[in-house]
């Protein structure tokens, strides 16, 4: 029995992430969305208070798969390679702008885009998947039997586009529970809408299932059927209790519904589906690891969670109240004005010289596909190319990279970026 706590362990750190992580990947969407450069800076100061630790949520669901559930991370892994790298790579790259946009002097958009685009890649590349495992990975004895791209289906497209729908409504809510002025109000607005989105992909992905998934689902059983009614009866009346919530005082209350309604839907997919993990057939008890494995890994997760709850809670209550955005320093007599801070930067961008727009979007672009490309070739993501690209030229790859950043650094130094005496002048 001890393997289904293991599971329960997944489901647990999955829902929290899911759950946490969701609205800021939701929020990063919306702020693609928006024209205020003001409203951009709150987005991304509601961000930095917590990213970080509504990220550890999934490194702990890792790691539980990884020593609980080896069955399911040696076939499903090999299988994702290419989204899951993708998605790692925009989780970073979102992490770094959401730091450099905090620590820099006015708005930088070139950053907010960063920021924006990533949360979205990151969005969409969880619900392919999602999707691809819910769709059922070619398997055989534990091992992935399938091609590269079999992770592309029909199926797992719809989920990406749901799983962004869901991301967004529960971005919508952090703003409306989090902000004041406009940003709140915009919140409030778009709140149905996107509740009205989430129904329609709920609907379609819930009759999809059955066509997409090989295996058998046994609604003949009174437990199972009688589980999965009352999760989705419950992720209905959270619906409606968002739908009244929006644009409506106590601003919580859309937030805390749609979070109960997230909870619910992963309560009745799991009702729906165990204890087949990844169909047809790879159950929780043939894919798990053996007991004194598991016992290790329930006495070792058991005590990280504690902590981990603990610090998100804090960071919670530490930043419990509304964010509002302080005027910027421009000068004695002027209000906020995003113009200053654009002519504040100015000889930054002069020092570090004047490309093309063009130019650069198009050299970052070029940089992402090829990190992109050495990870997944290194990793055999395409079959056997995996002697292209050895532990040597890893390395070598790492060390340009590296090098790259810091002489980009340097030059930002030496342009003044990162003097804050000479930003606040």
């Amino acid at each position: 029995m001890l393997e289904y706590a293991s599971y329960a362990l997944v489901l647990f750190a999955l829902g929290a992430y899911l759950l946490l992580d969701g609205y800021d990947l939701g929020i990063g969407i919306l702020s693609l969305f928006d024209r205020s450069d003001r409203r951009r800076t709150e987005y991304n100061e509601l961000i930095a208070t917590a990213w970080d630790a509504n990220e550890s949520w999934i490194i702990l669901a890792a790691v539980v798969l990884w020593a609980g559930l080896p069955g399911v991370y040696a076939t499903v892994l090999p299988g994702i390679y290419l989204p899951l790298v993708v998605m790692l790579l925009a989780i970073v790259l979102r992490g770094s702008a959401i730091e450099i946009q905090s620590s820099a002097p006015g708005y930088r958009r070139g950053w907010g885009l960063v920021f924006g685009l990533s949360s979205l890649v990151a969005a969409l590349c969880q619900g392919l998947v999602i999707g691809a495992v819910l769709s059922g990975l070619p398997h055989s004895g534990g091992v992935f039997t399938g091609g590269s791209f079999d992770w592309l289906t029909p199926y797992s497209a719809l989920s990406a586009l749901g799983l962004t729908t869901v991301y967004l409504l529960a971005g919508a809510a952090w703003l409306q529970n989090k902000t004041v002025g406009t940003a709140h109000h915009r919140a409030g607005r778009l709140g149905r809408p996107l509740l009205l989105a989430v129904a329609a992909a709920s609907v379609i992905l819930g009759l999809g299932l059955p066509l997409a998934d090989p295996q058998l689902f046994r609604f003949d059983q009174p437990l199972r059927a009688t589980l999965f009614g009352l999760a989705v009866a419950t992720a209905v009346v959270c619906w409606a209790i968002a739908w009244y919530g929006f644009g409506r005082r106590p601003d919580w209350r859309p937030f805390a519904a749609v979070a109960g309604a997230e909870a619910a839907g992963l309560l009745a997919l799991v009702a729906a589906t165990a204890p087949v993990v990844v169909p047809p057939d790879l159950t929780v008890h043939v894919a798990a690891s053996p007991q004194g494995s598991q016992l290790f890994l329930l006495i070792g997760v058991g005590g990280c969670i504690p902590i981990v709850l603990a610090y998100n809670i804090y960071a919670w209550w530490v930043f419990r109240r509304k964010v509002t955005q302080p005027p910027a320093r421009t000068d004695a007599s002027g209000p906020f004005d995003t113009t200053a801070a654009t002519k504040q930067t100015a000889p930054v961008s002069q020092a570090l010289g004047d490309y093309p727009r063009a130019v650069v979007v198009a050299r970052r672009v070029l940089l992402t596909l090829l990190a992109v490309a050495v990870a997944a070739v290194s990793q055999d993501v395409f079959g056997g190319v995996g002697t292209w690209i050895g532990p040597t030229g890893i390395v070598v790859c790492s060390a340009t990279a590296l090098a790259a950043w810091i002489r980009s650094d340097r030059r930002a130094a030496a342009a003044g970026e990162f003097d804050l005496r000479t930003a606040e002048k």
